[in-house]
């Protein structure tokens, strides 16, 4: 196996260990689900790359890349739904992941018919978006717990008088970041639909 096929491979792996550390909770596992998926969005940047550079792209490693990225961050988008805090909605996640089984289906259909369907910049550009505000909410999670570990009070706005301000923007940030998460998303869909049209005609 390849260098690229064993960092997307080691990507799936490390999603059930993000899984858990973020279902354990508190500021020293938070931080260990920020390190796990940074380490695993690194994989993710750096196969493609090598696959590229060294001409050791195969078709195991084109059929797993992409379902590696939709396991580790559908995974983090529903995780996030538990935590009330947050306050991100089940229908942002509920878009996102109908975006994803909505274009490998129609990627499938391509490949029916001979055709293959590259990576357009609407479609990195929101994947790393995706990226950016796991990443986000990561570190909104890890400051929440921090703050009840080392003042034993929750952070929440109206209960923290000189936080409050500090308070109000990581309450309504997880929200907003993933709202424009989802429009990208959407965005980045009908892109892919509108340029590649015609492969739904018979």
């Amino acid at each position: 196996m390849n260098l690229p096929n064993k960092l997307t491979f080691t990507r799936i792996a490390i999603v059930p260990f993000f899984i858990l550390s973020v279902e354990l909770g508190g500021f020293g596992w938070s931080i260990v689900a920020l390190i796990l998926f940074i380490a695993a969005s690194l994989t993710d940047f750096f196969d493609g790359r090598i696959a590229r550079r060294t001409n050791t792209i195969t078709s195991l490693g084109i059929f797993l890349d992409p379902l590696a990225d939709k396991l580790l961050v559908s995974s983090a988008f529903i995780l996030f739904v538990q935590f009330d805090q947050l306050g991100i909605p089940a229908w942002m996640v509920i878009a996102i992941i109908a975006r994803e089984f909505l274009i490998t289906g129609f990627r499938t259909l391509a490949v029916s018919k001979n055709v293959i369907i590259p990576a357009d910049k609407s479609g990195k550009f929101k994947t790393t978006s995706q990226i950016v505000v796991i990443i986000i909410i990561l570190l909104i999670m890890i400051v929440r717990e921090g703050f009840y570990k080392f003042t034993g009070a929750v952070m929440q706005v109206y209960d923290l008088g000189t936080y409050e301000t500090l308070s109000f923007f990581f309450d309504k940030a997880p929200f907003w970041a993933v709202l424009i998460v989802v429009l990208l998303t959407l965005y980045s869909g009908a892109n892919y639909l509108l340029k590649h049209k015609n492969l739904l005609k018979e």
